[in-house]
């Protein structure tokens, strides 16, 4: 494969085998970084877990301390009495019959979908269309609530859902090229508390293999856990 020259530069200035300190692999992701558009920052974290085995599934739900940079449009299905409230709370669209109308039809253009327990049955047949996209709402990620408008808030401030693929490896967008490195640095620190706190009991062994941070295209960067506070 031959690699372009900025590619070639990114690859230059990462050390082979190194684990950076958080702070410091923060600062190296924004210089390694070369894409004209604001670039994604992703993490992905590997861990010693069987996700084959439901008391070993790894899931939660946390609000970065600066949010992920990613503005969300976020659909409410309710009843005509909470549309006011979720408008008002920040969603992007709210009702519910001509919402599922347009789903049927093959809409899909959002990115979250928040809704209430007692419309949640009627979201069944819609499944095939949701669940592939992820958009199907679950109480565990907090779409499925009586408290529509906190939900809301929650979301548009910077909330990730976030769940262990049948690797065990934890994937998701913690922050944008343009952050600062300190923002960085707080974000990454704050999802690897939280998944420390969600360690299964029956997960035995190393519960952390590997934490790497990277951009849209750059190369990874490995993190050394013993740099990451509160751990």
């Amino acid at each position: 494969m031959k690699h372009t020259k900025n590619r070639k530069t990114s690859i230059s200035k990462i050390e082979k085998d190194k684990l950076y300190d958080l702070k410091e692999a923060s600062q190296l992701i924004k210089e390694i970084t070369f894409t004209k558009f604001d670039a994604s920052v992703d993490m992905d974290i590997r861990l010693g877990v069987d996700p084959k085995k439901a008391n070993q599934m790894v899931r939660g739900i946390t609000t970065l301390p600066h949010g992920t940079g990613k503005t969300l449009k976020v659909l409410v299905l309710c009843n005509p009495e909470v549309v006011d409230a979720a408008l008002e709370a920040g969603a992007d669209f709210a009702g519910l019959d001509e919402y599922l109308e347009k789903i049927k039809g093959g809409w899909t253009d959002i990115d979250v979908i928040i809704t209430s327990p007692e419309v949640m049955p009627k979201l069944g047949r819609y499944g095939k269309v949701l669940g592939p996209r992820g958009l199907m709402p679950n109480p565990k990620a907090g779409t499925v609530t009586n408290d529509i408008p906190k939900a809301v808030q929650e979301v548009k401030s910077g909330k990730i859902d976030f769940k262990v693929d049948k690797y065990g490896i934890i994937h998701t967008p913690i922050a944008r090229a343009s952050f600062e490195a300190d923002q960085i640095s707080e974000n990454c620190a704050e999802l690897i508390r939280v998944v420390n706190k969600l360690r299964p009991t029956s997960s035995k062994g190393t519960y952390f293999r590997g934490i790497t941070i990277s951009t849209t295209m750059s190369p990874g960067i490995d993190i050394d856990l013993k740099s990451v506070p509160g751990l």
